[in-house]
């Protein structure tokens, strides 16, 4: 079993920046075989979408609306992954879920807030 937990979010102004943070916790052997990490979002009303994931190996995937805005990145020696998120917009406010794949297992975080004033 993989535990996931957020943190980072908050209150911010349009242009602004924040960075979410996401650690993963669990058994040697549940960490070592996690293959992909990422970040999604669910926006009031909308379906949750991805935003940036990793996968081992370095190897990085955006969503077209926050390519050059956001970047992921990951600290295996703390197994926590990141979110830094620059320019941020109204429309990005959204509950932001981190996500971790190991084989056919799906776990997820409770999610941040990250709300975005105009």
């Amino acid at each position: 079993q993989v535990q996931l937990v957020e943190s980072g979010g908050g209150l911010v102004e349009a242009g602004g920046s924040l960075r979410l943070s996401c650690a993963a916790s669990g058994s040697i052997s549940s960490i070592s075989s996690i293959k992909t990490m990422g970040w999604y979002r669910q926006a009031p009303g909308k379906e949750r979408e991805l935003v940036a994931r990793i996968i081992s190996g370095g190897a990085t995937n955006y969503a077209d609306s926050v390519k050059g805005r956001f970047t992921i990145s990951s600290n295996n020696a703390k197994n926590t992954v990141y979110l830094q998120m620059n320019s941020l917009k109204p429309e990005d406010t959204a509950v932001y879920y981190c996500n971790a794949l190991r084989g056919v297992s799906v776990y997820w975080g409770k999610g941040t807030l990250v709300t975005v004033s105009s």
